[in-house]
């Protein structure tokens, strides 16, 4: 496939709004995207034998992106995961973001990032101009969009207008398939800004059925507790002889029904996982590392941010309908969501969102796909 984007219209959301779905074709990999969230709908890489599938969840109109599969795919934000109570303080001055998850605020609340139309352009590859530390790979087709949204003063009770630019760029040098998202934001007032993707990982091709058996590795030694609610209790626990253990690669269905407190409280995975080591000269560093025996698929996932959150699609219940007609049931999808803690607005100890007016937002996430 010859590398390029193109963009075609893609019907209504569930609301009613025109949305439209950008194609970026590099080399073997093909990524779909929609503006409404800027959700990626597929994104398809080769396995041992070449041929390609998507490797993500995904529904086959703009209207299934409504109820349980909201999040699929999406950018979240203003404020990525759990915000206890929908509230937090900053500068003297306590805010409330509507409840959509029990009391909390979950990924930015009822009518966060990943339900609004978000603005899409292509970029072209030969006069990019880099985002945070993006740079292109010598000899690789690859193909760019630019994201953008403006949250205004006031929306979903945040304070400050801020203005996000995400970039895309799928490219292939032959080797691996690399994903990569640049993530900006700026704001006229002091805010609070953590951004993510929120893709179900199916290594095995979309609609194969559950992750159980890929091998995942998290370089990790403590995770951010958690309590009712999943929300972090401010322990970072060490992970050593509990089921939370990813230091070394394990089938992620292994422990999965473990009697362990932490896995009763979310039903499965639902932690984040406080990342090892120091980043690299390109400020990232190692977040997960996944592999299907099967396909032979690996992702291989590095990021700027201080942590990852494992989720094992807990909640999939099989009354979503995916793009290959089949149902979605528990563990068919593996959330790796790079992020700063959950609940970082509340709690001082972790890295804080804080994020004011000359300052700029940058966060920066790869996804290296190869097959063995």
């Amino acid at each position: 496939m010859a590398a390029g984007v193109s963009a075609e219209p893609f019907g209504r959301s569930a609301d009613g709004r025109e949305v439209e779905r950008w194609t970026l074709v590099a080399g073997r990999a093909r990524m779909r995207v929609l503006t409404l969230g800027g959700i990626v709908q597929s994104l398809e890489v080769p396995d041992r034998g070449g041929d390609a599938a998507s490797v993500v969840l995904g529904f086959p109109t703009a209207a299934g992106y409504d109820g349980e599969g909201r999040f699929a795919g999406a950018l979240v934000g203003r404020v990525a995961n759990r915000i206890a109570g929908g509230r937090f303080t900053l500068d003297g001055r306590t805010y409330q973001v509507p409840a959509n998850d029990g009391p909390n605020a979950l990924h930015g609340g009822p009518e966060g990032f990943w339900c609004r139309p978000w603005t899409i352009r292509a970029v072209e590859e030969a006069v990019e101009e880099a985002v945070g530390e993006a740079v292109g790979e010598a000899g690789a087709d690859a193909a760019t969009i630019e994201l953008r949204l403006t949250s205004p003063d006031g929306e979903m009770g945040f304070p400050g207008t801020l203005d996000v630019a995400v970039r895309y760029r799928l490219a292939d040098d032959g080797d691996a398939v690399t994903w990569s998202v640049d993530y900006t934001a700026t704001t006229d007032a002091p805010t609070v800004v953590a951004l993510t993707s929120h893709a179900y990982f199916a290594l095995g091709g979309e609609g194969s059925g559950d992750t159980y058996r890929q091998r995942l590795r998290i370089p990790a030694e403590r995770v951010t507790a958690v309590g009712p609610g999943l929300l972090p209790t401010g322990e970072l626990a060490p992970v050593a002889g509990t089921p939370l253990d990813f230091r070394e690669p394990c089938p992620v269905g292994d422990r999965i029904r473990d009697p362990y407190p932490q896995l009763l409280l979310g039903l499965g995975y639902d932690h984040n996982y406080v990342l090892d080591g120091e980043p690299g000269p390109d400020g990232l560093r190692l977040a997960a590392d996944l592999e299907d025996p099967v396909s032979g698929r690996r992702l291989v996932l590095r990021t700027t941010e201080p942590g990852v959150q494992f989720h094992s699609g807990n909640f999939l219940d099989g009354s979503l309908v995916g793009v290959g007609g089949g149902t979605y049931r528990q563990g068919d999808g593996i959330c790796l969501e790079t992020q700063h803690f959950p609940d970082a607005a509340n709690q001082p100890a972790f890295p804080s969102i804080v994020l004011r007016p000359g300052q700029t937002y940058r966060s920066r996430t790869e996804h290296v796909f190869t097959a063995g």
